[in-house]
């Protein structure tokens, strides 16, 4: 295909904006150019390598479900499949699990804030929900900090008590398990929030909150009070775009109220793991993590798989057409 027929997909690092160029005028060297939305400058890569990036594109799609009740047939309440894609052809290259890929990948992007945005000498964790991404959660902070104690709860008494269980088989952190959300959460130096409401309901209420707690509300319906923001010292998101986004979401109130606004936003979570901006700068700080979840990660994380799968020599070949 010729230079002329191809154009490079661009995201500005800066503002997320996106915009799209024709192969043959990118410069043959690297360069530096200004961001057509922003202004900001941003890395250009040289001609060579936009086109080896183009040849290696791949596209994919996320479909997830959320089925609240699936516990009753003993399966997970999010259920996944990931398709990916060639970019160029549109031929599709895999079909595969995604439910452990979210699982997995929600339970990382608690652990990446935590690791800019929460205290290192965390010691009591506090986390409600018991679903599939809980887990994740759980066990990568205890791999991260010195926990002594971690703490959880749900809504039906069979599942905290199963969850903790099999807590107890991985964790280093002794394992407590509370009754109510407020008695996981109160005092604690990280709070997760990962519920299953059906309507919002006031789980993680701003009194239990101390000076220099990490907060990570992230559950599909808000169980966020509405003050909580008031007494946060930054507020940070995976993606603002994404924030602003849908009917769903923990901070979902906070959003349309105003309360959350790009002007009381610190920043994007992306721009403390670059360099950007700062994380925690003090230690009493009271940090609050919103990350919604962007499937763009997801297919960056089964092209991984994919790619590891064919060294491996691991999978079934099926006829396309």
């Amino acid at each position: 295909m010729a230079d002329a027929d191809q154009r490079y997909n661009f995201l500005c690092p800066n503002c997320s904006g996106s915009f799209s160029i024709q192969l043959e005028r990118i410069p043959p060297v690297q360069a530096r150019f200004r961001c057509p939305h922003c202004r900001e400058p941003m890395d250009f890569p040289s001609r060579d390598e936009a086109r080896e990036l183009i040849r290696r594109q791949t596209g994919g799609v996320k479909v997830v479900g959320d089925f609240v009740s699936n516990y009753a047939a003993g399966l997970p309440s999010e259920v996944g499949l990931l398709t990916l894609y060639d970019a160029l052809t549109g031929a599709p290259l895999s079909i595969m699990d995604a439910t452990t890929i979210t699982a997995c990948r929600t339970g990382a992007m608690t652990a990446v804030g935590a690791r800019y945005l929460a205290r290192g000498d965390s010691r009591v964790l506090g986390h409600v929900g018991a679903r599939g991404t809980a887990f994740w959660n759980v066990v990568f902070l205890d791999e991260m900090f010195n926990l002594d104690e971690i703490r959880v709860t749900s809504r039906r008494p069979e599942s905290r008590e199963a969850f903790a269980q099999q807590l107890a088989a991985v964790t280093r952190a002794r394992i407590r398990v509370a009754a109510t959300a407020e008695e996981a959460f109160d005092g604690a130096d990280i709070l997760v929030e990962a519920s299953r409401l059906t309507a919002p309901e006031p789980l993680l209420r701003t009194g239990v909150v101390k000076p220099g707690a990490f907060v990570v509300p992230y559950g599909t319906v808000s169980a966020v009070q509405l003050d909580l923001l008031d007494v946060m010292d930054k507020v940070v998101v995976d993606d603002w775009r994404e924030a602003q986004s849908g009917r769903f979401g923990a901070l979902r109130p906070h959003v349309d109220s105003g309360r959350l606004s790009a002007a009381s936003l610190y920043a994007e979570l992306g721009q403390i793991v670059t360099g950007r901006l700062p994380g925690r700068e003090r230690s009493d700080e009271r940090i609050l993590l919103w990350h919604r979840g962007l499937a763009i990660l997801d297919i960056a994380v089964g092209l991984a798989i994919l790619r590891r799968a064919e060294d491996q020599g691991i999978g079934t070949m099926l006829r396309y057409r």
